[in-house]
């Protein structure tokens, strides 16, 4: 038989788990909620004791772990830690590796050691809240606040009020103490869990490993695996069914194991650009390389290049030398336009302002450039890049023809705590080329169909460019067969909408959205 020892994350408690506890217990399994000191007391938090912190967390799994029938074998003790409650669970499972088969990470990230559990918070406001509190307790989210704690797609509403009057007062120092693992053991068998509403899923984990970033390297070890579920942050609450089978599934080994990169094999972003281009003459201008068409005796309209990420600032080559931005960039020299590229500094999900800044910069060099027509410039932003864009859609100035968005991230996913930013791309009467993965990341998927729906009501015009067929990042995943068209068909309407004779905002041609 299988135990499973549920831990809660932040603010909430032992009770959250309980119908998919019943689910478990329905199925064979055993199901120990755990209660962390100071969040089971109910409304109120029944006053936590002075000095809880973090430890006193892990000493609280610890007791369920040692109080669990020592019938049970090691094979058959599961620990599942969600948010917050990862950190018990891993500080717990490195004290008493030979009696845990099984960790299980839901929908939350993986801590380091000497990691206190504040920095897996994404929303800097909620770091913020945490760091500047004087006090022992920090006080439970509003009924309003919880999304910033990551998506409560799914939650039925008298759930979510539920959880807003259980949530209780969470002790500060249980947020703020470091994590200290212990490594003089082997890795436990591990399993991730992607509430894919939530942001993340098994299929853009596996991009990211392929891209190269080494600190998703760990994630592609032979004992981690990974499920998805389809809900949002909180499936305890919007799908305890779904959960408990996940949880069962994980427990008998189940879920996928990511192919780690081979030695020597390239990354993604280094393989070769499908579409063939004459080479044309490249200048670099601080974080910034321009690609030159052949006659530069005349000013020629231009279009900088905003890659995604976030990118390692440690990864090279950087963007601008990946093959996929030097042949757009060539492309774009090949039919008289003046390409751009900028190594801008998202090298984190808190650097999107920074990265602002950078793209603002490059626009100000390649506007100044006696060989660009200053009067015709345009933007084309990638994946994540996306969110780049919201400025320049907000408040377009008269110089800028258009945006052009290729398999686009065009609203923050939910674990991403940008909530409370600017960056959410709103259409307006700037004319926008989208390019639209056919096989997109579903939660990035969900953006471009919001962003597409307030384009037809804000009658943006619209070129609107289908690749069924094409994954995310699809010049590096995809067969030339499935990328050349989408390649060419973004290039060709980007360009007519650059060099039309009309203003921006009016439409040269017919929109095909």
């Amino acid at each position: 038989m299988t135990t499973f020892i549920l831990v809660a994350g932040a603010h909430t408690g032992g009770w959250i788990w309980q119908e998919t506890a019943e689910r478990l217990r329905a199925a064979g399994a055993a199901a120990l909620p755990a209660a962390l000191t100071g969040l089971d007391g109910g409304p109120g938090g029944g006053g936590a004791p002075p000095g809880t912190d973090l430890e006193t967390h892990i000493a609280d799994v610890l007791a369920l772990i040692d109080d669990a029938d020592p019938s049970i074998e090691s094979r058959d003790l599961v620990l599942v830690g969600h948010d917050y409650g990862i950190h018990p669970v891993l500080g717990a499972a490195g004290r008493r590796p030979e009696r845990v088969a099984r960790v299980v990470h839901l929908d939350t990230g993986i801590p380091r050691d000497g990691d206190p559990p504040l920095a897996l918070i994404q929303d800097a406001g909620l770091r913020e809240s945490v760091t500047s509190s004087a006090g022992p307790l920090l006080p439970p989210p509003s009924a309003d606040d919880w999304p910033r704690y990551g998506s409560t797609a799914g939650v039925p509403p008298e759930a979510l009020a539920r959880l807003a009057e259980r949530a209780v007062p969470q002790p500060r120092a249980t947020l703020t103490q470091p994590l200290r693992l212990t490594g003089s053991a082997p890795p436990l068998p591990t399993t991730g869990v992607f509430c894919t509403e939530n942001g993340s899923s098994i299929a853009l984990v596996e991009s990211l490993v392929g891209l190269g970033d080494p600190r998703f390297a760990v994630l592609a070890a032979p004992h981690v695996d990974f499920l998805d579920l389809a809900t949002g942050h909180w499936p305890m609450l919007s799908d305890p069914a779904g959960l408990a089978d996940v949880l069962l599934r994980a427990a008998a080994g189940e879920g996928h194991q990511l192919a780690p990169r081979k030695p020597g094999q390239q990354p993604a972003p280094q393989r070769p650009f499908p579409v063939p281009v004459p080479e044309h003459a490249r200048e670099r201008h601080g974080d910034v390389d321009l690609h030159l068409p052949a006659d530069t005796q005349h000013p020629a309209p231009a279009v900088l290049l905003v890659h995604g990420g976030p990118v390692p600032a440690g990864v090279r080559p950087t963007p601008r030398d990946w093959p996929s931005f030097r042949g757009y960039a060539q492309l774009l020299a090949s039919r008289g336009v003046v390409g751009a590229v900028v190594d801008h500094r998202l090298h984190d999900i808190t650097d999107f302002a920074r990265a602002a800044d950078d793209v603002a910069a490059a626009v100000a060099l390649l506007r100044a450039d006696p060989r660009v027509d200053p009067d015709r410039v345009a933007l084309w932003f990638f994946s994540a890049g996306g969110l780049l864009s919201s400025d320049w859609l907000a408040a377009p100035p008269p110089w800028l023809r258009c945006v052009a968005l290729t398999y686009p991230v065009l609203d923050p996913l939910p674990n991403w705590g940008l909530s409370a930013t600017r960056f959410h791309p709103a259409p307006g009467p700037l004319p926008v080329v989208l390019t639209r993965a056919g096989r997109e990341h579903p939660a990035i998927a969900t953006t471009v169909t919001a962003f597409l729906t307030a384009a037809r009501t804000a009658a943006t015009p619209l070129d609107l460019v289908d690749a069924p067929e094409a994954h995310h990042a699809f010049e590096s995943t995809d067969p030339p067969t499935v990328t050349r068209p989408a390649i060419l068909a973004t290039t060709t309407a980007l360009l007519r909408r650059l060099t039309a004779a009309t203003g921006p905002g009016v439409s040269p041609g017919t929109s095909r959205g």
